[in-house]
């Protein structure tokens, strides 16, 4: 008991400093490109998400988490304005159709990103590269607008310029925007009434880049270009999945906090299993059982008997024992020791004739003798020995 008590508290000793030495430990910054509206990581998007009210003021802000054709197939988003900003997204043929129909309808789509998909390749011409060396003027975008001073650069580091449509249809699409070696990396296409807003590069609206005030100026004025209209889409499908397979377990990991507590409790409980197998009642002694005393019981009665040389009652009482297993055994009657017991004694013990006789005779003998020498006792036992041999 000492001794657990003794590893119980070192164990805790132990948790406290590591708990305390994970609280203290510089936080390790997440570079993951999530662009979730719910991280607030360099590329999330939690930011962007919760300034949308500032950028489009009169516009009620929607968040969906299901396919495109399931957003806008249905009429409650009619007379909106659809954004999607995420790592990658490839929408399928009835997607695609369905999003067109959505456009020539009026509305507005801004979709930033860096894959856009079969269907945007083969309908839209679009491709898009990475610059693999960056330098300082492929980290500067700029707007081609007149109004909004073509020469401005936007300085954005981590590659946020190094991303560009390496092929478009130009015969229906604008530019918009590009970066610093004159590549176009935001451009549009018109679909009667709607128009359809592309950036190649998501990283212009993450939380990284909306702390530089440059970063934060092109992303408004970059969104500044989609329609204000009565609901505003915000696309979560492509950044978090469908709803349908949130977990609780993924939502309670999440959470740095909750994440360590499920850790130490998980810790906690294996350390007390792992010394609570040791069963902590009294020893239970061993019993030893009974010894038999029945071999010792019959030399203590041999030797007395045998100190007390009265052969004449031990040759009675070996006589009375052999009668009573006679009758137990073989059903013999022994009050009468003529020619009937002897044949019974041949029969049914299957001893030879001779001895039969024999052994009857000696048994009368010795019955009607007062006096009984060491040699007469010692040749009934013989007699009886052999009788028990043979009829076995």
């Amino acid at each position: 008991m000492k001794s657990l008590k003794l590893y119980l508290i070192i164990a805790g000793i132990l948790l406290v400093l590591y708990i305390i030495a994970q609280f203290n430990r510089p936080k390790i910054i997440d570079w993951s490109e999530s662009f979730s509206d719910k991280e607030k990581t360099p590329f999330g998007t939690f930011i962007l998400y919760n300034q949308l009210k500032d950028i489009f003021p009169k516009s009620k802000v929607i968040s969906f988490r299901q396919p495109v054709y399931s957003v806008i197939a249905e009429d409650s988003v009619k007379n909106s304005s659809y954004i999607i900003i995420c790592q990658g997204l490839d929408i399928t043929k009835a997607d695609y159709d369905q999003l067109t129909n959505y456009l020539k309808k009026g509305n507005d789509v801004f979709i930033a990103s860096t894959y856009f998909g079969k269907a945007f390749e083969k309908y839209l011409k679009i491709k898009t590269e990475t610059l693999l060396k960056l330098g300082e003027e492929n980290e500067a975008v700029n707007f081609l607008n007149p109004v909004l001073d073509p020469r401005r650069s936007f300085k954005i580091d981590k590659g946020a310029g190094g991303i560009y449509f390496s092929a478009f249809d130009t015969l229906r699409a604008t530019v918009i925007g590009e970066n610093g070696n004159h590549k176009a990396n935001f451009i549009k296409y018109s679909f009667s009434k709607g128009s359809l807003y592309i950036v190649s590069n998501p990283k212009l609206f993450s939380n990284y880049s909306l702390l530089n005030p440059q970063g934060a100026e092109y992303a408004a004025t970059a969104l500044s270009y989609v329609k204000s209209s009565d609901k505003l889409i915000w696309d979560e499908y492509y950044t978090q999945g469908d709803i349908g397979n949130e977990s609780p377990m993924r939502v309670f990991l999440s959470n740095p906090a909750l994440q360590w507590a499920y850790y130490i409790a998980i810790f906690s409980l294996l350390t007390f299993v792992i010394f609570e197998i040791k069963r902590r009642q009294r020893i239970i002694p061993v019993i030893e059982p009974l010894k038999n005393s029945t071999l010792d019981f019959v030399n203590v009665v041999g030797q007395v008997y045998y100190e007390k040389r009265n052969n004449t009652n031990i040759a009675h009482k070996k006589i009375l024992y052999l009668f009573a297993h006679l009758r137990d055994e073989y059903q013999i009657k022994t009050n009468k020791l003529d020619n009937e017991f002897v044949e019974k004694l041949k029969s049914k013990l299957g001893i030879e004739a001779a001895f039969a006789r024999e052994f009857v005779n000696f048994i009368q003998y010795i019955s009607v003798q007062n006096y009984i020498s060491d040699r007469e006792l010692i040749e009934l036992n013989k007699l009886i020995e052999k009788l028990y041999i043979q009829s076995a």
